[in-house]
């Protein structure tokens, strides 16, 4: 391969890595929930399914920070996928947004998993988890699916944005 299509397919794979997205955060239970109108959070997200940055202000003005990295899946002796017990804190908003057993059935030893923990200025702490079907080059990507929970008692829908 020559050296120009070299540094172009390298410079655009460290582009879409670095791509700044926006990530809304929809309030499903909780007193978040019970607020007329519900509040949308929005979120700086930097990187999709690579380590990054992200960053949300609540609806006070408290801005939370952190850093998604990824969930890695442990392989058992009879090689069923498993996740890190890290990811086990939220398991319950993945089947309060998307149903009963969501979370063993689709994120439990998902290859694109991703989660991140938000501090904010003001105490609040904030887990988010995003996961999508596909993990091979031979399937086709499904849709950016994702939850969070505060401190708080509020759980998330998170909808990642284009």
């Amino acid at each position: 391969m020559n050296k120009k299509l070299w540094s172009i397919l390298v410079l655009s794979s460290v582009m879409l890595g670095c791509s700044v997205h926006k990530a809304q955060f929809y309030p499903v239970q909780g007193p978040l929930s019970a607020q007329t109108p519900v509040p949308v959070l929005v979120a700086k997200v930097n990187g999709i399914f690579t380590p990054g940055n992200i960053s949300l202000v609540l609806d006070d003005g408290e801005v939370c920070k952190g850093r998604w990295t990824r969930v890695p899946a442990i392989q058992s002796r009879n090689g069923v996928a498993a996740a890190s017990p890290a990811s086990n804190e939220i398991a319950g908003a993945w089947d309060a947004v998307y149903g009963t057993g969501f979370y063993v059935s689709h994120i439990l030893g998902a290859k694109l998993h991703l989660e991140a923990r938000l501090s904010g200025d003001r105490g609040t702490v904030l887990n988010a988890e995003m996961y999508r079907t596909g993990e091979n080059a031979s399937s086709e990507l499904g849709p950016i699916r994702g939850v969070a929970k505060d401190n708080r008692g509020n759980i998330y829908k998170l909808v990642l944005a284009d």
